[in-house]
């Protein structure tokens, strides 16, 4: 992975990320640690856009597990990625970064619809752009918003920031012996159904030969490090 090669990216931004070290909600440090990221990628002259999960406030499936109608609890993830993706712009428009949210559900008062090609113009014209509300449908994660959005917006690669430095055969922090993987094909993910993304996000990534660039979010300017191939880092491709 060279450095001048992805001129437009994908950040997908969890909401545990958001969460640090809480158990709950946003983490004033971790927010400001993801901003300071994405400040020093935009100073490298890389076009960024993001998705950001809701995982931190509500999640749907765990909702629908427990009893709640999945298509409600669902729409309510939904609304918890766009209480995220305000505390986010919030948090880079005091580094002076112009931002624009995008809503997959209209809420004219707080946001901008989804439209592709004003997405495109904003990052164009060098501001961040964050799409919220997921794919604005039930029984779709985050992570398939985030590959169908770079898809869309033709972004060079997805980069989706973990709590680990890349993908493993199975749970680092639960089993000592699981194996790192520096590249892996779509094919192996998909075979060996490792926890990366939902299959269907996998999928559409394989189909649009989109990379995934897996790393830890954790430390400073981890993303321009990745950028610059000077960290650890697992490529699906």
């Amino acid at each position: 992975m060279t450095k001048n090669q992805f001129k437009r990216i994908l950040f997908k931004v969890s909401g545990e990320a958001m969460m640090g070290n809480s158990d709950f909600g946003h983490n004033e440090e971790a927010i400001s640690n993801i901003c300071q990221q994405i400040v020093q990628a935009k100073s490298n002259d890389c076009q960024i856009c993001i998705v950001v999960g809701g995982g931190n406030i509500f999640r749907g499936i765990s909702a629908a597990a427990n009893g709640m109608d999945r298509v409600s609890a669902d729409y309510m993830g939904m609304l918890a990625t766009c209480i995220n993706a305000m505390a986010l712009q919030s948090a880079l428009e005091k580094h002076n970064i112009d931002t624009r949210i995008q809503s997959a559900i209209p809420m004219n008062t707080i946001c901008e619809p989804y439209i592709k090609r004003k997405a495109s113009r904003h990052l164009e014209r060098g501001r961040i752009v964050i799409f919220a509300a997921g794919t604005g449908n039930p029984f779709f994660t985050t992570d398939t918003a985030a590959v169908l959005r770079a898809v869309e917006m033709k972004c060079d690669a997805i980069f989706k920031g973990t709590q680990v430095d890349g993908v493993y055969s199975s749970d680092p922090k639960k089993d000592k012996t699981a194996t790192r993987y520096d590249e892996l094909s779509y094919k192996e993910v998909i075979k060996q159904d490792l926890k990366v993304m939902d299959q269907t996000a996998i999928t559409l990534a394989k189909d649009n030969k989109l990379p995934i660039v897996v790393f830890s979010i954790k430390g400073q300017n981890a993303l321009s490090n990745v950028l610059a191939n000077k960290a650890k880092f697992t490529i699906i491709n």
